[in-house]
């Protein structure tokens, strides 16, 4: 499923046009973006958790050179499914 099928998913289950079923989908995606752009955890009851995990500086190898670099620290967006949802799965 992409994008455009889900729109058309949420459309037909909510009863949306398309276009207001799109409007739906971006404003949940920047919502979720926003929140962990600022820090936040967001938490959704039954399907799952989105944060933001700090990833400590590592060292590498370049695989090029065989030269050792440092990767510096960053930050990554995760998601965890809630258990409810990976029982849908079993």
């Amino acid at each position: 499923m992409n994008k455009g099928d889900l729109v058309s998913a949420i459309a037909n289950k909510a009863g949306f046009t398309l276009k207001d079923a799109d409007e739906a989908y971006k404003a949940f995606v920047s919502s979720i973006a926003e929140a962990l752009k600022n820090g936040e955890e967001v938490s959704l009851a039954g399907f799952g958790t989105f944060k933001v995990k700090e990833r400590a500086a590592r060292k590498g190898i370049n695989p090029q050179t065989k030269q050792t670099i440092t990767i510096p620290a960053s930050k990554m967006p995760s998601f965890k499914f809630g258990k409810s949802f990976r029982d849908l799965l079993k």
